[in-house]
């Protein structure tokens, strides 16, 4: 599917099983939660990305943020100056 899609594959620095495990497991959830097509052109798969990406930050909710969206949690984060 990489090749065909003319992606690259990343690897992990010798010694560091753990750089790659934030985007392993995002693209893993992308690959669950939104059905992997052939897209016709590039701007459809990019429309279809930034839909998914406002959908996952803004409604989609997250056990490990209490059940809230990314964007509702950093909301209740208090500001740091």
């Amino acid at each position: 599917m990489l090749r065909r899609s003319g992606m690259v594959q990343s690897m992990s620095a010798a010694g560091n099983c753990y750089d790659n495990a934030f985007m392993e497991s995002c693209f893993g959830t992308m690959k669950t939660e939104l059905e992997v097509v052939e897209y016709r052109n590039g701007a459809e798969a990019l429309r279809e990305l930034a839909w998914y990406m406002g959908y996952y930050n803004g409604e989609r909710l997250h056990s490990s943020l209490g059940y809230v969206s990314p964007i509702g949690f950093e909301r209740q984060q208090p500001v740091q100056k």
